[in-house]
């Protein structure tokens, strides 16, 4: 959709070409509030692990920063209240979307072979810009219909976020709370391309989300090439194959560590699946969810927690629940306080797995999710710091940093 053009920018584009440069807009005014006005953005250090931080105060909303009148944003039928951006792309599910302006609200990534950008229009949709459409449209290229059904696949926009969020507000007093918080609605479950939520989440085990970033944003070098935006260069996620070349020593000196094995192990293993591992990926998705994990597991690298993850994030798995020390937190605390005290072992997983679906159902992985947000350290405010390309040569090295954005 083109925005349409205000009065005085009109006038200037009915002039000769010489002359428009002669015509500049003034400064938008800032955006309204829906409430007072927030303090400026600030840096916060991240705190050492085992820290206790209270959690902050609800989240003032903002809304996003006008779109340049040059820009062609596509409407998606999403809106905030289905689809918040930063409760969603941030917050552990996937590590590859980077902040591209000065919104809170807009992130570029790769979907597929399509570079897009996400933001929120003032009425509150959700719309995309296509950055790298092929004026040949042909049905393997990157266009706007082909990028909308993609966006529309990898954003699970089929299920009904209101829905689930009533029937979980209603069924535990706790995930209303977290819920009021949060804002009401917004945080989705994504049905990310299986290879790529699989090599992701082996960069995961016992690793932060600002270094899972820089890994991950590492394997996806190895793809090809699809443009740069904000100073970032984006490529399209590399094939099983081409992962399945990689030196595990290159791997090593770009510090994936011991997790360097388990990638390119896995690759090779994929490779060798009988035709092919996207297929034996992709055909995962109609198999029920123990047989899911086990054969995930059989991969090096995979444990039953790195396999949930897969299994909810990618595979359709709605009701997978992956336990981690945070999910351990809540289900001691609040659906199972007889097991407070007790240490996290693979038996008490399942426990803990059967008693969320017990409470939330079907989509309990949905729930789990939201509950997970709830015990980050900033839950919606979450932005760990990264440099982009064009500007990482010429800063100085410095420690993580947790970017706090009143919205």
């Amino acid at each position: 959709m083109r925005l349409p053009l205000s009065p005085r920018l009109a006038a200037a584009a009915a002039m000769p070409p010489r002359h428009r440069r002669l015509v500049t807009p003034p400064m938008p005014p800032p955006p309204p509030l829906l409430s007072s006005t927030p303090p400026p953005a600030k840096l916060v250090e991240t705190p050492k692990p085992g820290t206790p931080q209270p959690h902050p105060p609800p989240a003032r909303r903002r809304l996003p920063l006008p779109l340049a009148d040059d820009e062609e944003w596509h409407p998606l039928a999403l809106s905030a209240a289905d689809l918040s951006l930063p409760l969603t792309l941030p917050t552990g599910q996937t590590f590859l979307w980077r902040r591209t302006s000065l919104s809170p609200l807009r992130f570029t990534g790769a979907v597929g072979p399509h570079l897009v950008s996400l933001s929120h229009l003032p009425d509150g949709r959700l719309a995309f810009l296509l950055h790298n459409a092929d004026p040949a449209a042909t049905p393997s290229s990157s266009s706007v219909p082909a990028a909308r059904a993609a966006l529309c696949d990898y954003l699970n926009a089929a299920v009904p976020l209101a829905d689930l969020w009533r029937q979980f507000t209603a069924a535990d007093a706790r995930f209303a709370e977290v819920a009021a918080r949060l804002g009401g609605g917004g945080a989705r479950v994504l049905r990310q391309d299986p290879v790529q939520c699989l090599f992701q989440f082996l960069c995961s085990s016992n690793n932060n989300i600002a270094r899972i970033e820089k890994m991950v944003w590492t394997l996806a070098g190895y793809g090809e090439r699809l443009g740069e935006v904000g100073g970032f260069v984006f490529h399209r996620f590399p094939t099983i194959e081409r992962l399945a070349q990689v030196p595990e020593q290159e791997l090593r000196d770009a510090g994936f560590g011991y997790r360097a094995k388990y990638i390119v192990g896995t690759a090779k293993e994929l490779v060798a699946k009988p035709g092919g591992g996207a297929k034996w990926l992709a055909l995962l998705r109609d198999r029920e969810l123990p047989e899911v994990i086990e054969g995930l597991c059989t991969l090096p690298g995979v444990g039953p927690k790195v396999a949930a993850c897969i299994a909810l994030f990618s595979l359709d798995k709605n009701q997978a629940i992956p336990v981690d020390t945070h999910v351990w937190k809540v289900a001691t605390q609040y659906l199972l306080p007889e097991l407070a005290g007790k240490s996290l072992t693979p038996k008490l997983s399942i426990v803990v797995a059967d008693a969320f679906v017990a409470k939330f159902g079907e989509y309990a992985g949905w729930a789990q999710t939201v509950l997970f947000i709830g015990q980050l350290p900033a839950q919606k405010l979450l932005a760990t710091e990264v440099t982009s390309d064009a500007t990482k040569a010429t800063k100085r090295k410095r420690g993580a940093k947790i970017v706090e954005i009143q919205t």
